[in-house]
């Protein structure tokens, strides 16, 4: 286990974390290959500053190589991430000041998404503002029936931005117009429908679990391969799409991880 706010992590393990205000906890299952990344704010609802900001972008740059898939949630069983620090936020008094905090919120974001293994976002409460583009930028989200969603910027003075433009590949323009403009809140099962999450369930660690454990059956070079496709297609037309999995293909028997899988999968059938 080891604990961060902002400065870089220890090797793999570390003694117990020191609590601090506002900081990031990050612990691993070594037992099914798990990290577990908690942002460990719970008194303000697990909102996020520019220091833990920092601190999150580096949890996820550290996960070891050896995990197989991460799983993001929050402290408590109140909110998932609340969104940016409102106060933080109420102090800024320039446009740079502005570029800089909201540039954090991109970095966190970016450092999840270039993760190399899937990133399961366990929503476990309220999920606003930064929270909600933190939750589009994992691999996938689960929700506990109670969990709570919203973009109330709008009601602040400023607009959603950064990886609130993954929403609409998510959940449709139309959608993300009605998230964005109006600023309402809406419950997870709301927010399954319009395909904002994969899957609503009463015991969140049960489910996560599940997850992790058909992730941990597939190949790793893979999952990897696989996770990195996808978000290059979102970014290619489809023609390029489809061109980019043709080396991907091919690039899988540069180890004997298909061959010894294929061959494991071919004995059990017989």
């Amino acid at each position: 286990m080891s604990c961060i706010e902002g400065t870089a992590i220890p090797p793999w393990p570390t003694p117990p974390p020191q609590r601090w205000r506002a900081h990031i906890l990050i612990t691993t299952d070594f037992s099914d290959a798990t990290a577990r990344i908690t942002v460990a704010n719970d008194r303000k609802l697990n909102t996020l500053g520019s220091t833990s900001l920092g601190a999150l972008a580096a949890a996820f740059a550290a996960v070891p190589g050896t995990a197989r898939a991460v799983i993001l949630t929050g402290e408590g069983d109140r909110a998932f991430i609340g969104g940016a620090d409102i106060n933080e936020m109420g102090r800024i008094e320039t446009p740079a000041q502005g570029q800089a905090f909201i540039e954090g919120v991109h970095a966190a974001c970016a450092a999840i998404r270039a993760c190399p293994v899937p990133v399961i976002a366990r929503i476990n409460g309220w999920c606003l503002g930064a929270g909600l583009e933190i939750a589009a930028a994992c691999d996938l989200r689960i929700a506990a029936t109670t969990a709570r969603f919203g973009m109330p910027e709008v009601r602040v003075g400023i607009p959603s931005v950064v990886e609130a433009a993954l929403l609409p590949g998510l959940i449709g323009w139309g959608r993300t117009r009605r998230l964005l403009l109006l600023g309402e809140t809406f419950d997870a099962a709301e927010m399954e429908r319009w395909g904002l999450l994969e899957r609503v369930a009463d015991d969140l660690d049960a489910a996560c679990a599940e997850w992790c454990a058909l992730i941990a059956e597939a190949g790793p070079a893979a999952i990897r391969r696989q996770k990195a496709l996808i978000t290059a297609w979102e970014d290619l037309p489809l023609s390029q799409a489809v061109a980019a999995g043709i080396p991907a293909f091919a690039a899988s028997w540069d180890s004997d991880e298909p061959r010894a899988m294929m061959a494991g999968f071919l004995h059990r059938k017989r």
